[in-house]
């Protein structure tokens, strides 16, 4: 770990309060869940070692684990990332972080941890995506990236040979769906908020030509941009694709596309939408018969089953968490659910998913025998949503965590990543630290952030941008008109894309502030295009805009441009194997401050990459981002 800070004063960690944020910071947590065809058995990825590892654990008859310990079946110096269950029931294929990297590797490996294989990822600058299995024997699905350019190809591999081969190539391709018979791919393609679904034919036979992928819903939608859509899929009898799609609607829907013989797509048909919400996911159950629906409402996940024929159907009951992975039971009657709510990690529960019409269904349970957290949820916050104006009068809202006593508090602002994300009702190790400290903690979603509509999304786009700077003002002058913050002690933090909009806050409005720290944020944006990986770099151009003919906008939207001016108190975390952002983001806006006589700290963290995954890892940084601001916000 290198750390780089000037001499000052320090107020250092209590040892009661560095005990609690050992106990926050190391949680153990479970996610991703898979389940075996047979459903006997469940695959999921555990911190329980102290970094994301790959367990598999029997199921009893009730979805409860079976075995005193499960075992751990990647290999030891193994990051693991995801895993997905073949439908044959004999392999296991998992993505891999070599070293933090977001480069990840694909692997296969046998449900008992034996006959290893390393698949793809492996070549110097390569990535590979999670993808599908297909119905041909012992393959599975997946998109590539070369590194060296901004596209991916999707690629079918034999993990038993290990034989790739290219099925499809056009472009930024994220494969989401194979066809029954394995003669035609669904993937994603576009970027930030133009992301559409193209078709692709699978060659017959390998090194056969291919066909240029053809968009899924050009008939319906012919100005770009209006198609947006993901997560295709199709049905069991291959003539119909599911899919999430916009279609010019606020809120993703749940569609349909009908393809004749020869592969043509007819008209979209929208099967379940929503005014108030966006549909996260979905599975379609029986044939078509059925869907189960995942909705964004207000920040919790809801779960539908809906009959797709009537519209009828009922809620689940999971509780006000929300679900970031799940996997049905092959008899579609319940689900392993992976949940996490303010005050518990992400953890794998078993739900069921039948309509009971004379009571009231059982809520989402635990699966005992998993990985547990330790910290009695008393001890923890959950928040409190509030509404707020910005100064052009744009609604807003965030999430208030209120500690102990009475306001005004000292008070850290905390930004979400993204900017296409949104500041959920979630676990969150940095929070539940800070009020440990006894700070308040309000995560707005400035415009910009997902949840709200289309058309609050695209707020921010290129040189709407400023707009969303004015947010975060507006954030503390919401604070402080109602005096629950004080002048003076008022911190601001960010992780990613709210790393960078925390640099712009203590630049543009520093007389706000008393300390800033950023976690993995990009501090010039013409250095983050020159460096981050080519794929991420061309996602990217219709968020922040081109780095060629739009420079002089990257510049004027760059904190690092204002350095030379700031006096707030900063300091900057980063993982040393981050392509994502990368790591000279960091060191060149510590080494501005370091050259302005501003009060900075460079922690870097060896071995992780954008996100810290490591338990010691996630301990040192939380522990010295609780410090920095301590120091600064409230003294």
């Amino acid at each position: 770990m290198l750390e780089h800070a000037p001499t000052h004063d320090q107020l250092g960690l209590t040892p009661q309060l560095r005990t609690a944020i050992d106990r926050i910071a190391g949680v153990v947590g479970s996610w991703c869940p898979s389940i075996s065809p047979d459903g006997r058995q469940i695959a999921y990825v555990t911190d329980r070692s102290g970094l994301p590892r790959l367990e598999v654990a029997h199921l009893d008859t009730a979805g409860e684990c079976a075995d005193r310990t499960p075992r751990q079946v990647s290999l030891p110096d193994q990051e693991v990332i995801s895993v997905a269950w073949s439908p044959d029931g004999q392999w296991l294929a998992y993505l891999v972080s070599p070293r933090g990297f977001i480069r990840a590797e694909l692997h296969a490996i046998r449900p008992d941890g034996t006959d290893h294989r390393a698949l793809a990822g492996l070549a110097d600058l390569e990535t590979a995506f999670a993808g599908t299995w297909t119905s041909l024997p012992h393959t599975y699905a997946f998109s590539l990236a070369d590194g060296r350019s901004p596209d991916a190809d999707v690629c079918f591999v034999d993990v038993q040979t290990g034989a790739v081969r290219r099925v499809a190539t056009g472009g930024f391709l994220l494969v989401t769906g194979v066809s029954p018979d394995a003669t035609r791919v669904l993937a994603r393609r576009g970027p930030r908020g133009r992301r559409h679904l193209v078709l692709a034919d699978v060659p017959p036979i390998a090194d056969a030509p291919l066909t240029p992928p053809r968009r899924l819903l050009e008939a319906d939608f012919p100005v770009e941009g209006t198609d947006v859509a993901e997560d295709g899929r199709f049905s069991a009898d291959g003539g119909t694709v599911y899919l999430r799609v916009g279609a010019g609607r606020e809120h993703p829907a749940l569609g349909a596309v009908d393809l004749d013989p020869d592969g043509r797509p007819g008209r979209l048909r929208i099967l379940a939408q929503r005014d108030d919400s966006d549909l996260d996911a979905y599975a379609v159950l029986d044939r078509g018969a059925r869907a189960m629906l995942v909705w964004n409402l207000s920040g919790h996940s809801a779960i539908e089953m809906r009959d797709l024929h009537t519209g009828a159907g009922h809620r689940v009951d999971i509780g006000q968490r929300v679900m970031p992975g799940w996997s049905v039971l092959p008899d579609g009657h319940s689900g392993i659910l992976e949940l996490t709510e303010p005050v518990a990690p992400r953890s794998v529960y078993h739900v069921d998913l039948v309509d009971h019409p004379d009571d009231a269904p059982p809520a989402a349970s635990r699966i005992t025998g998993l990985p547990v957290p330790r910290i009695p949820a008393a001890e923890l916050c959950v928040p409190e949503r509030v509404t707020f104006a910005a100064d052009d009068g744009v609604r807003l809202r965030g999430l208030l965590y209120r500690p102990a006593g009475e306001p005004p508090w000292p008070t850290v602002i905390l930004l979400h990543g993204g900017p296409e994300a949104e500041e959920r009702p979630a676990f969150s190790i940095l929070i539940q630290s800070l009020i440990a400290a006894g700070f308040a903690v309000f995560a707005p979603n400035v415009r910009g952030s997902t949840g709200y509509g289309a058309s609050f999304t695209a707020l921010d786009d290129l040189d709407r941008r400023e707009s969303s700077f004015a947010d975060v003002k507006a954030a503390v002058d919401y604070l402080l008109g109602r005096g629950l913050a004080a002048p003076g002690h008022i911190g601001v933090h960010g992780w990613s894309y709210g790393g960078y909009l925390a640099m712009v806050a203590v630049t543009r409005f520093g007389e706000l502030f008393a300390s800033g720290s950023s976690h993995a944020g990009m501090s010039d944006l013409r250095t983050f295009f020159r460096h981050t990986e080519p794929w991420m770099a061309a996602a990217s151009v219709t968020e922040y805009g081109d780095p060629i003919t739009d420079a002089q906008l990257l510049a004027d939207l760059s904190p690092l441009v204002g350095f030379a001016d700031l006096r707030v108190p900063t300091m900057f975390v980063h993982g040393e194997s981050d392509t994502n952002v990368p790591v000279i983001e960091s060191v060149q806006a510590a080494a501005a401050l370091t050259d302005a006589g501003v009060p900075t700290r460079l922690m870097l963290l060896p071995g992780e990459g954008h996100t810290i995954v490591g338990r010691e890892g996630r301990i040192a940084s939380t522990e010295a981002i609780v410090d920095w601001h301590l120091r600064w916000a409230a003294r």
